[in-house]
This record gives C-alpha cells, sequence and structure tokens, in this order.
C-alpha cells in the first residue's frame, strides 16, 4: 500500500513532486483549454513531472539561460493552465524561483507602469511566455521576454541539478494587486506551503476523487489549494478557464459531478449566480433544454473567499446543492490572503452558525493548524472578546518577507511579530469564530475581482471631465443591503452650479463611462460640495470618512437631489408621442427591454440603453406580436431606426420599395475615428451590438449584407460586396484614417475594403480579423446548405455546437426541407419561443448564409496592407483539433499579407461566443489597447 503525502516528511516542493511522481497511483493533472469544458488534455503526475523537467533542461540549455542563477525570479506570464503549471515546476526545478504574472491592465499607461515596477523590483528578469504574448510587453524594453515556443523540448539533455532548495528558501513568489496598483512580490517558502498543505488538508475530510480550479493560477488559493494540495492528497485536480464556468454556471456542477470533485472554491457573487441557475433547474432535471441528473455526494468542500459572503445566498445555494446530496455545510467561507498562501481561517459549520447568530454576511470561522489569530486596538493590545479591532495572524503558515521590499515588510508585522492584515473583525467570546467587519485597507472588491479606487480616481483625473473638480473625486465600494456582491461609489466636487441640469447628466455620464470601461460595474456617483470634500494638510480626501458617512446616510440628501434633477431633466427632454402607432411602439418598447418610461421617449437613442443583439431580436418580435403591421418587420428597420419616432416613420414608409444600404450605424458619438466591422458569414451585424455599447470613444458602424427583406438580391460576387462596402464607408467616412474589423467571414471582406482604401490613396491604420484565417476556400468548399443552416443556429443558440455537430452527420443526403425540418425538431423549444421566427425569414436568413459562403469558394487572398491584428479563440471544432493548429498553421498565415508585423490577440470564449456579453467587456479592453497601439 502506498503512503499518502500528507504523512510524509518532504525536503521541499521538489520533493513533493519527485515523490508522487513515483507513485504508481499519485494522480492526473486535468486541463481544459478556453472555450472548452469537453475534451480536457490529461496527464499523471509522473508525465508531468517529465514535461517540467524537459522544459527546465530546455531553458537552462538555452543561450538565455546564461544570466540565470540559483534562486533568482523567472516571471511566467501565460494564459493556459498548462503552461502555468509546467513552466512553474521546470524554473523551480532549474533552480530559480517561479513569479506567476497577473493579467496585464488593459489601459497602455497603466500597463507600462505596472510593468516598470516589476522591472524595478525583480531587477529586468527574465519572463517566459507564448509567442501570442508577447505583443503584451512591447515598448518596454527591461523585461526580457522569451516565447517557449522556441525552446527546444525535443532535445533537451539531461543536466546537473542545481543545490537542493531548503525549508526556508523561497520556493514562489505571488505578486499583489497586479492589475490595480504597485504589486508587493510575497516570498513563500517551501517550508510555509508544507505547512499550509497540511493545514488546509485537516480543515474537511474529503472523499472525493479530485480538485477542481477554475481562476488563474496567479492566485494563491488556485496554486496551493488545488494545484499543490490536491498532488498533496494524491487526488486528480482538473482546471478550467473561468470564463467557460461564468458564461454557464451548470457547467460547474457538470464538472464537479463528470470528475467527481471532492473541492473547489466559488466567491460570493458566484454563488449568487449559481444560485439563479439552479433555481431554474426543472423538477424533472432539465437545465437549458437538457437533462441534468447530478451526483454531487463527492462534494465536500467549496472554499468561498475573497469577498464578503452573505448568509442568505450561502443558506439557498447549500440547500439548492445538498437536492444532489451535497452536505448541508457544502459551503465554507473562510478568510485568508495570498500572504497565508490565501485560506487559513474556515467555517465548516455554514450556514447554519451564521444563521443561528443572526449574521447577515458568515462568519469565517476559525483557524486551523499552523495559524493563530488576534484582535488588537493597537499598540499589541488585544481586544476583549467580541470587541472589534484589528485582525492580525501569526505562525508558520504566515509569510516573512516581500521581494525588495523592507519598508513594506517593516510596516506589515507589529514590533512582537503579529502580521497585520489591515482587516477590521471581533471573535465571538462563546465560539471563538471570528467575523470580518470590515477593511482598513481601501482595495474594492466587485464580483471578486480586486480594484485600486486611487487607479479609479488617476483614470478620473487624466480623462479632464468637464463639470468635475480636478483631484476633488473619491472612489470607494460599498456593500447594499440584499446585494450579492459590492457596489463602486464615486463622489466627486462639481464645477457646474447646483440648478445646471444638463451640465450633471453630463458629469455623471461621462464618469460612469470611465468606471464602467475600468470595472464593469455602473458606478453610484454622489456629487458633494467642497465642506464634504475637504483635503488634509498633505492634499488628501480622506477616502474611509467618505465611505463611513456614505454608510451612515448623511449623503442621503444629496444623492436623492442628484437622482431627482437627473430624473427631471431625461423628464424635460423626453419626447412624448405624437400618435397611437408612436405610443404603441414606445409601450412595446418600455416593456419588452424593461425601461424606465421617464427616461425613455421616442427620441431616445436605442443603443444608448446597451440592447444586446438577442434583445433586438426579441424587440423585432414583441413589435410584429402586439402591432398590426401587416407584415414581417424587417429586423434592419429596427437596426437603423435609432429611436421609435425615426421606426415609426420606417413602419409608415414599409410598403414603398426601400433601397438597401449596407450601413448600420450601432453608435454615433465619440472623437475618435470611427471602428468599422462587417458581418460574419451569417450575414447579420447583431453580434456587434454588445461590443459597441462599452466603446463610447468612436462612432461604431456595422455592414450588413444585402438579402435580409423580401425583394432584395443577395451579392452575388465578393468584388460587388467589396465595391458596395466601399462606397458606403467613403460616404459616411470621407477622410482617413480608417479602422476595419471582421468577425470571422467579415474578415475576408474587411481586409479586401481595406486594400481598396489603400489603393485609392487613402490611409488604413487598422484592420482586424475576428479569428479567421486568410486562406478559406477549402473550408467555404465544404459549408453547403446543411451546414450553413447549422452554423445558423448555434450562432443564435438555438442548439449546442457538439449537438450541430452530430445533425451534421445525421441530416447528411437529405433535401433543404428535410433539414430544415429536422434542424428544427431538435433546436430548443424555449429559445424558438423567445426568438418567434417565421420559418419563410429563417429559411431566407440561412439561404443568404450560403450564398454569402459560395461567393468564396474559389477566394484566394493576394495583396496587402500596412498592419492587420488577428484576434483569436478557441476555433470550431470542424476547423481546427486545438487552439495551437489553429492559430500556428492557419492565423498565422496573415503575416504573408500584412507590411507590417501582424499582431495576434487572444481573447476569451469560443469562436461564436468571442463577443457575447460573459467574454466582451474582455475583448473590448483588448480591442481598445490594440486600436490605442495602433495610433487610432
Amino acid at each position: 500500500m502506498q503512503k499518502s503525502p500528507a504523512k510524509m516528511t518532504f525536503r521541499n516542493l521538489q520533493h513533493l513532486l519527485q515523490e508522487v511522481s513515483s507513485l504508481e497511483h499519485g494522480g492526473n493533472l486535468i486541463c481544459y483549454p478556453l472555450g472548452n469544458t469537453e475534451a480536457p488534455t490529461t496527464c499523471t503526475y509522473k508525465q508531468l513531472a517529465e514535461h517540467a523537467q524537459l522544459a527546465s533542461w530546455s531553458l537552462r540549455a538555452s543561450p538565455i539561460a546564461a544570466g540565470l542563477t540559483p534562486g533568482c525570479p523567472v516571471l511566467l506570464h501565460f494564459d493556459a493552465h498548462w503552461d502555468t503549471i509546467v513552466w512553474f515546476w521546470a524554473v523551480m526545478l532549474a533552480g530559480c524561483v517561479p513569479v506567476i504574472s497577473t493579467t496585464l491592465p488593459n489601459d497602455p499607461s497603466l500597463r507600462m507602469t505596472h510593468l516598470a515596477h516589476l522591472s524595478k523590483v525583480f531587477g529586468e528578469p527574465l519572463c517566459l511566455t507564448r509567442n501570442n504574448l508577447v505583443s503584451e510587453f512591447s515598448q518596454q524594453p527591461s523585461i526580457k521576454t522569451v516565447a517557449v515556443d522556441a525552446l527546444d523540448q525535443k532535445t533537451a539533455h539531461p543536466m546537473v541539478d542545481f543545490t537542493e532548495s531548503e525549508l526556508s528558501d523561497t520556493a514562489v513568489m505571488m505578486l499583489t494587486s497586479g492589475s490595480t496598483g504597485k504589486s508587493k512580490a510575497v516570498c513563500l517558502s517551501h517550508g510555509q506551503i508544507l505547512a499550509v498543505l497540511t493545514g488546509k488538508l485537516s480543515v474537511v475530510a474529503l472523499h472525493g476523487e479530485s480538485f477542481m480550479n477554475w481562476i488563474r493560477l496567479d492566485h494563491a488559493a488556485s496554486l496551493v489549494e488545488i494545484h499543490l494540495q490536491a498532488m498533496f492528497a494524491l487526488k486528480d485536480q482538473v482546471h478550467v478557464h473561468s470564463t467557460d464556468v461564468l458564461s454557464d454556471p451548470i457547467k460547474f456542477v457538470d464538472l464537479i459531478d463528470r470528475h467527481r470533485v471532492t473541492r473547489t472554491f466559488a466567491p460570493n457573487s458566484f454563488l449568487a449566480k449559481l444560485r439563479g441557475t439552479l433555481s431554474e433547474v426543472t423538477p424533472s432535471g432539465t437545465a437549458n433544454g437538457f437533462s441534468r441528473r447530478w451526483d454531487l455526494s463527492c462534494l465536500n468542500y467549496v472554499a468561498s473567499g475573497g469577498e464578503a459572503n452573505v448568509t442568505k445566498t450561502c443558506n439557498e445555494v447549500s440547500k439548492l446543492l445538498s437536492h444532489y446530496g451535497a452536505p448541508r455545510n457544502v459551503l465554507v467561507p473562510g478568510f485568508g490572503m495570498t500572504e497565508t498562501c490565501a485560506g487559513a481561517i474556515f467555517n465548516t459549520n455554514c450556514p447554519q452558525y451564521d444563521i443561528d447568530h443572526k449574521l447577515e454576511f458568515t462568519s469565517v470561522g476559525t483557524c486551523m493548524p499552523g495559524i493563530e489569530m488576534r484582535i488588537t486596538g493597537g499598540s499589541n493590545v488585544c481586544a476583549s472578546p467580541g470587541e472589534i479591532g484589528n485582525l492580525e495572524l501569526k505562525g508558520k503558515t504566515v509569510f516573512k518577507e516581500y521581494f525588495n521590499d523592507s519598508k513594506s515588510t517593516l510596516e506589515s508585522f507589529t514590533s512582537d511579530g503579529w502580521f497585520k492584515t489591515g482587516d477590521r473583525a471581533y471573535i465571538d467570546r462563546d465560539t471563538g469564530f471570528l467575523t470580518l467587519t470590515g477593511r482598513l485597507k481601501e482595495t474594492m472588491i466587485i464580483n471578486g475581482i480586486h480594484y485600486s479606487p486611487y487607479e479609479i480616481d488617476s483614470l478620473l483625473d487624466r480623462s479632464d471631465i468637464p463639470g468635475l473638480t480636478p483631484s476633488f473625486n473619491c472612489c470607494f465600494s460599498s456593500f447594499p443591503s440584499g446585494a450579492d456582491t459590492e457596489m463602486v461609489c464615486l463622489a466627486y466636487l462639481p464645477t457646474y452650479k447646483p440648478e445646471d441640469m444638463v451640465a450633471r447628466v453630463r458629469t455623471t455620464e461621462a464618469i460612469s463611462k470611465v468606471v464602467m470601461m475600468a470595472t464593469g460595474s455602473r458606478p453610484e456617483i454622489i456629487p458633494l460640495n467642497e465642506a464634504l470634500l475637504q483635503k488634509s494638510a498633505l492634499g488628501k480626501v480622506s477616502r474611509q470618512k467618505i465611505k463611513t458617512n456614505y454608510e451612515k446616510g448623511e449623503y442621503r440628501s444629496f444623492q436623492e437631489m442628484n437622482r431627482e434633477m437627473i430624473r427631471l431633466y431625461y423628464k424635460a427632454v423626453r419626447t412624448p408621442p405624437e400618435t397611437k402607432l408612436e405610443r404603441q411602439i414606445l409601450e412595446v418598447y418600455i416593456e419588452s427591454l424593461g425601461l424606465v418610461e421617464e427616461g425613455f421617449g421616442v427620441e431616445t437613442p436605442i443603443f444608448d440603453v446597451g440592447i444586446t443583439s438577442m434583445e433586438l431580436i426579441k424587440l423585432k418580435k414583441d413589435l410584429e406580436n402586439k402591432i398590426d403591421i401587416g407584415q414581417e418587420l424587417p429586423l434592419t428597420a429596427v437596426m437603423t431606426s435609432s429611436t421609435v419616432r425615426e421606426l415609426h416613420r420606417a413602419l409608415q414608409e414599409l410598403q414603398a420599395p426601400r433601397e438597401y444600404s449596407p450601413l448600420v450605424t450601432l453608435q454615433d458619438k465619440g472623437t475618435k475615428a470611427p471602428l468599422w466591422l462587417v458581418h460574419p458569414g451569417a450575414g447579420e451585424v447583431l453580434v456587434f451590438l454588445n461590443l459597441a455599447k462599452y466603446m463610447k470613444d468612436r462612432p461604431i458602424h456595422a455592414l450588413r449584407a444585402r438579402g435580409f427583406n423580401e425583394g432584395e438580391t443577395p451579392f452575388s460576387t465578393i468584388d460587388e460586396t467589396v465595391n458596395s462596402y466601399y462606397n458606403t464607408v467613403k460616404k459616411q467616412q470621407p477622410d482617413g484614417p480608417y479602422a476595419l474589423a471582421g468577425y470571422c467571414y467579415g474578415a475576408m471582406i474587411a481586409f479586401e475594403v481595406g486594400k481598396l482604401l489603400e489603393k485609392n490613396g487613402d490611409e488604413v491604420k487598422f484592420v482586424g480579423a475576428f479569428n479567421l484565417p486568410p486562406h478559406i476556400k477549402l473550408r467555404m468548399r465544404d459549408l453547403d446548405y446543411r451546414e450553413c443552416l447549422l452554423h445558423l443556429a448555434y450562432f443564435l443558440s438555438l442548439m449546442t455546437e457538439e449537438r450541430s455537430r452530430e445533425l451534421a452527420i445525421e441530416l447528411k443526403g437529405l433535401s433543404r426541407e428535410e433539414v430544415f425540418d429536422g434542424v428544427m425538431k431538435h433546436s430548443s423549444p424555449d429559445r424558438l419561443a423567445e426568438l418567434s421566427f417565421s420559418k419563410p425569414s429563417l429559411v431566407r436568413w440561412a439561404s443568404l448564409a450560403y450564398v454569402l459562403h459560395s461567393m468564396a469558394v474559389d477566394y484566394d487572398p493576394s495583396g496587402s496592407v500596412a498592419s492587420i491584428d488577428v484576434f483569436w479563440c478557441t476555433p470550431l471544432a470542424i476547423a481546427a483539433s486545438t487552439k495551437e493548429e489553429w492559430l500556428n498553421e492557419h492565423l498565422s498565415k496573415w503575416q504573408d499579407f500584412s507590411r507590417a508585423e501582424t499582431g495576434f490577440h487572444e481573447v476569451p470564449g469560443r469562436h461564436y461566443t468571442m463577443l457575447l456579453p460573459e467574454h466582451v467587456f474582455e475583448f473590448q479592453k483588448i480591442l481598445r489597447g490594440v486600436l490605442e497601439a495602433r495610433g487610432i
């Protein structure tokens, strides 16, 4: 019988890997690629050790390793779990210290500041990454990036190991506040991590087969609590990407059931999403149109931290999970920091303890072995039981220093050696349970993600917003009663007069835009007077004082006055309907989109409310169902009518012949050059609506195919299409520079339009290809009517990609009518009902898609444009078997058609989900950064 590592003594982490990999049944590493929760890469711990050893030898044999010395830091910047894990061990086996990089800020100035800081801390370090990520480090000379793609692991030769690590040596460095401020590098030693693994493993008895991680490994929870602890416990470990779980919480439960997961984690914001999803599962076990028969008896432990846990949320989720066999106390709220290797204090009696003690936010429980806690009132004097004070920690599981930062290290410990967490809390006198009450530190945690209020303040100062007094703004977060996560609040000093409603609204909208772009969250904006925003003698606004006053309700009168004046403004400028038809249309808009009537009139731009593509389709169907139009309403009429009044005119003119125009303006605000977006192979531009609502700094125009409306003949050739779109672009934007991008099929058209613009003497600064290679004719020849209809069905979420691939085989050889009936039979009934498509409109759409693809069966790209940027993600299963194949064998060929170096930018999601709401926020951040880098 093999011995459990938990009962063994290890010299260091390398020894742990060595021992676990030598066991016959040590466990498996299971990694799902981004956008895929069906086909993981699996290897044993023995195979992992072999991969890491080869990678280590290849690194040491490379000329770039000449400057590496034992114990020196090496940055790891990867976006795939497999890469991070392999090179984590490779660097450690090479005698160096891995430093796991966080996601870099999208804002160019913040990114450069962050990279300069890392270079200063680590002394111009070596950074291991992948080819597609090297561009993130461009325009900075200090960090030496090396793409591991270029290291030859196949011919790597064995090398003599460096001196073995001591328990006191640093094993890994984790960065704090990586995307928001000046990171500190937390030194985690071999001895600390091994002590932590022993302590964590004693908290809850684990009976399942695997641990599951779904966040980046730059977080101590994923690296230590999942990766290293799974090895320590001889369990399998499953790694899946956060976007795939967040976009569909059902997959979280699916994976737990599939892999018999015993331990995972979920912050409160995700638990709230999971509650909503599980609540929709029918009594028969159906979710999203599919049968679900989960067995969660394997699940013992869902750690939850990073933000406050709402007792009500934990209670409801634990009840839902218990329906499938999970124990009632499966949710384990806890407290930990990077400095303690994540969770160190755990509440194993949630939610009962919290219900019994009538807590709105759960307790975080008691200490695991290896750590102690105390509450002080300052000067190392312990508070009385039940008294709120400063939380401090001590023990062998607590770190000893920040790398190259003696000042922060000294400031973080009391004179008698306790670590100051910066949190306020109390310890229950009867149970010894710890309950947090707030933070001394000012980091905001929104949906589980840390943001620096200083960075938000800085962004606002640099934005030169009319109506906002420079440097007199204060960003903070607060947890509203009944909410599932904190909200961003922004207090500011206005320059306008209190009665100036126009200036008030414009300032509010501008501030909201900046905060939305930085955090993805709409803020509560509070204009205050100078007496309430006074600065100290050092020129600082007291953030903690303003937050405290806000939560005490002292600003309520300012908030109520602000809301009322904004409401009155919108009411004053709101144009009421003039006719019965206008009133009917307006009523449908308000009901269908859930709008507030007072703020939405017949001349309010529809895209200003952030409408999504599916909401637009629903609006079209609601208009047809509730207003006697007398015929099918063309979707283009809704899209090109930016207001109710414009749609009213369009309906009146519907009987008259309508001239085709490709132009659909998704938003017309902003001072930067317009961005032109070309439709995918489905011909429609609805997919860009999610993107346009975030890009308010430039007009966004889309080009829609001909043939959707009755009487319209589709284009017959690519040249005809390109000329039509070229003329439209020139008419709307006579002069350059131009920015063009196309989604899938549209990338080819955007490239050709860009060539034509350049041929006629115009400057094209940006051509973007959204997940399409330049050579497409072979793929186009494979797409018959059946394939086009199935792609459309998947595009509209009528079925999954997997089901569409199955039907491609099942429906082969059938007539068009039979294929159409087969697709409708296997489509989600709920989705069909929601979209309310008529058969003629769907047949026309599928036929148009088929025509578009047929035009490209002989297309061969030629010529070039000034530059090309490729935004790539997980391909369709039929296009490539892996992401690496997709990038290296297909997308990389764009370099042949660009006169400058082609940019390759990986984005989250899959081919048909990259622009959906769950991914588009990250997509637009990447796109905006690339546009800025291209100078447009």
